[in-house]
């Protein structure tokens, strides 16, 4: 289990909002849009804006030779090619270990070894509801070809020692791939494996 012990204490006398509805602006399959009516301590009351979209479970997948399963992809919301992680949404029912094992597989033909949650984190807290689960694993088998060829891409054993400039020309693509990759370049810093600490 990793040591999950702090120093520093939470404050105990803040308050949370409180929240006396909700309209919804709109949905689908895909995203909800809502308006909630909050009142913040001491504040008077307002219409708050939520986007609410699914829970994500995305994997980092280290070998032997120290380099992460990565693929290079085109996303067309930003127009870019970048590096990304496996990964992608959690299915009625599932949990998010079992999709982060599929995802890796479907996307990339790797089925990996073993892989541990190292965090959970929220990308846009403020107004966006869309849980991201984190893995990191060591070692995978090839199995077969991708199958979502919607999502694969060109698929690369990547040498962690790119990552830092990767990151600093902007290749990597979304918060998911960072913050994984960020949490084993931190985790090595400071001694540990990548998945004894979160």
């Amino acid at each position: 289990m990793p040591d999950r012990s702090v120093t520093t204490e939470a404050p105990a006398d803040l308050e949370p909002w409180q929240i006396h509805g909700e309209r919804t602006l709109y949905d689908n399959p895909w995203v909800k849009l809502s308006l909630v009516d909050v009142e913040p301590p001491g504040v008077k009351r307002f219409e708050h804006h939520v986007v609410k979209l699914h829970h994500v479970a995305i994997a980092a997948v280290i070998d032997d030779q120290d380099r992460v399963l990565m693929m290079w992809r085109y996303r067309f919301v930003p127009d870019a090619f970048g590096w990304e992680l496996p990964g992608g949404i959690v299915d009625p029912g599932e949990e998010p270990l079992q999709t982060a094992l599929r995802e890796v597989e479907e996307e990339t033909g790797w089925r990996p070894d073993a892989l541990q949650h190292v965090v959970t984190y929220q990308p846009m807290v403020g107004m966006v509801d869309s849980p991201h689960e984190i893995f990191v694993g060591h070692g995978a088998k090839l199995v077969g070809e991708p199958t979502d060829l919607e999502e694969a891409g060109h698929i690369a054993w990547v040498p962690l020692s790119d990552v830092p400039g990767l990151m600093a020309r902007g290749e990597l693509m979304g918060s998911g791939t960072l913050v994984a990759l960020l949490h084993v370049l931190a985790s090595r810093g400071a001694g540990a494996s990548p998945t004894s600490a979160a």
